[in-house]
């Protein structure tokens, strides 16, 4: 027989400082206020203390090797075995946050933290960790969440409510005075006067271009509302499935796209006074609720049940005729009764021919001062050129006309180069007036042929009728107004 001695004395020692090491930490961690586990080098946890037991509700054995496991949340298992692996391989400390399940059935949130453990000659031997609920934690985490987004959307809505009440105030203050002297321009601020400290309802009619939203501002801007801004909603510019979200706002998935609450212009408006331009394009179904709101002063966003009150002054404007369009079964008569309480008519620039030299000199000086040129005089026979034109697009025209002509001037002397031959109409007596819609017809399908049906860019028909280019091709829709038509009724 023959055999071999080995001194295992130092093992031995190792080993048995190891136990006396692990007794002693048991002993502690039976009586820690935290859950304490330890692992040895196969993963395999050797190790929980009484903590653990009692928030489990299981025995050791249940726990040992990888009986752990099957407290842990099932969507939470595979990352936490990745993230256990991951630190034995590299033997550097983890830490996770799993669900486990407590005595009573229910996760709870748990947050894990382990550390490799080395002996004092630096062999590995396991890892040791703590667990500590905090379930409570996450609790007030996603309640501190749920409510950064509730602030984080408010912020955002009271940066868009800001960014528009300071163009409507630049608006305010900016905006062109009244030019003229003329009788019926007078009449027109004798009725601003008399209606303005008052909160009621106005009516402001006349055709395209005459300066209907001027006369709004003017209204609003002396009255006792001056010190909030307008709130202005153009009707004709937004499709039916947009007026009613932005006159009245929506909550947050009441429509597809809807993906935060948004706040309407008459909620805008409280104490304020909003401005509905081309009030006679609002849809039938809207009318209603417009309805409403005028008779009881309150309304409710898309999507919700909430009723919203609002003190609104509300100012209306069209150029259509209304009485004809409730004839026509377009707009509800009731609605008009509760619109025209106090109407101011504007005059068309043809009837007010008198204030023509004041507001040629007025554009001529604003023009000139945005192209960077001096022009200082304006001839009696360019004011005569003026003067017999009917003016169909009435302001709007006019200043387009000057604008144009102040570009194309090379001295000091306004030069006008436009042809007023096709709008000789409306000159002369009564009978030669056309229908409004037959010469603003007429008039944008010029334009349109001047610009080779350009309507877009700098030089498109939108920017020369100073219209936005989606209201342009509404007009065209409502007038029929194509290329095709034009030349089939030949221009």
């Amino acid at each position: 027989m023959r055999g071999t001695l080995q001194d295992i004395t130092e093992r031995k020692n190792i080993e048995e400082a190891l136990r006396e090491s692990e007794g002693r930490f048991r002993l502690m961690a039976d009586n820690s206020p935290v859950m304490l586990w330890i692992a040895d080098t196969e993963m395999r946890c050797t190790f929980f203390n009484q903590f653990i037991l009692d928030f489990t509700g299981r025995t050791m054995e249940d726990l040992l090797g990888e009986g752990w496991l099957d407290c842990v949340h099932k969507e939470d298992r595979q990352n936490c075995i990745d993230t256990y692996t991951i630190a034995y391989e590299r033997r550097e400390p983890f830490t996770m946050e799993v669900r486990l399940r407590r005595a009573d059935g229910e996760f709870r949130w748990a947050y894990d933290a382990g550390r490799p453990r080395f002996a004092s000659n630096g062999e590995f031997v396991g890892f040791v960790g703590c667990v500590v609920d905090i379930a409570d934690l996450k609790a007030t985490e996603q309640s501190l969440k749920v409510a950064f987004e509730q602030i984080n959307q408010l912020k955002n809505e009271l940066h868009q409510e800001n960014i528009y009440l300071r163009e409507e105030i630049k608006l305010v203050h900016n905006f062109d005075e009244i030019i003229g002297h003329s009788d019926a321009l007078k009449y027109v601020l004798f009725k601003i006067e008399q209606v303005a400290p008052t909160d009621a309802t106005v009516l402001i009619t006349g055709e395209t271009g005459t300066g209907k939203e001027l006369v709004a501002r003017a209204v609003h801007s002396s009255s006792g509302r001056s010190n909030r801004p307008l709130v202005k909603v153009n009707c004709a510019a937004l499709s039916a499935s947009l007026i009613e979200s932005e006159l009245f706002g929506h909550e947050r998935g009441s429509f597809t796209g809807a993906s935060a609450r948004k706040i309407g212009r008459f909620e805008l408006a409280d104490g304020a006074t909003i401005f509905l331009d081309e009030v006679g394009e609002l849809p039938l179904e809207l009318q209603v609720k417009l309805l409403r709101v005028i008779q009881e002063g309150e309304f409710e966003r898309l999507g919700s049940s909430k009723t919203i009150k609002a003190d609104v002054r509300i100012i209306a404007a069209t150029n259509r005729n209304l009485e004809n369009e409730v004839k026509r079964g377009n707009f509800r008569e009731d609605l008009l009764f509760r619109l025209n309480v106090f109407p101011i008519t504007v005059p068309p620039l043809r009837d007010r021919k008198e204030d023509l030299p004041e507001l040629v000199e007025h554009f001529t000086a604003r023009f000139s001062k945005k192209v960077g040129k001096t022009i200082s005089s304006i001839s009696p026979s360019t004011l005569r050129a003026l003067s017999a034109h009917s003016w169909p697009g009435n302001i709007r025209e006019l200043a387009n006309v000057i604008e144009r002509s102040v570009i194309n001037t090379q001295n000091d002397n306004l030069r006008v180069m436009e042809n007023f031959d096709a709008h000789k109409n409306g000159n002369g007596d009564a009978s030669s007036i056309e229908t409004l819609e037959t010469v603003e017809r007429k008039y944008i399908s010029q334009v349109l042929g001047n610009t080779g049906w350009k309507i877009e860019g700098a030089n498109g028909a939108a920017n020369i009728l100073g219209l936005n280019p989606s209201t342009l091709r509404t007009r065209m829709a409502k007038l029929n107004i194509s290329k095709k038509s034009i030349s089939t009724n030949g221009g």
